[in-house]
């Protein structure tokens, strides 16, 4: 399982948006789709 995949597991386990948690970590809801589908990572 790479980051990408790791990342949106526990968000999804957790039950919380991509919104939710960019606001918990205070970054945008766009980082976080790209953290997870790996844009960003390369």
């Amino acid at each position: 399982m790479n980051l990408a995949d790791r990342i949106q597991q526990l968000r999804k386990i957790r039950g919380i948006s991509q919104e939710e948690l960019a606001d918990r970590i205070g970054v945008s809801r766009q980082a976080v789709s790209k953290w997870e589908s790996g844009d960003s990572l390369r």
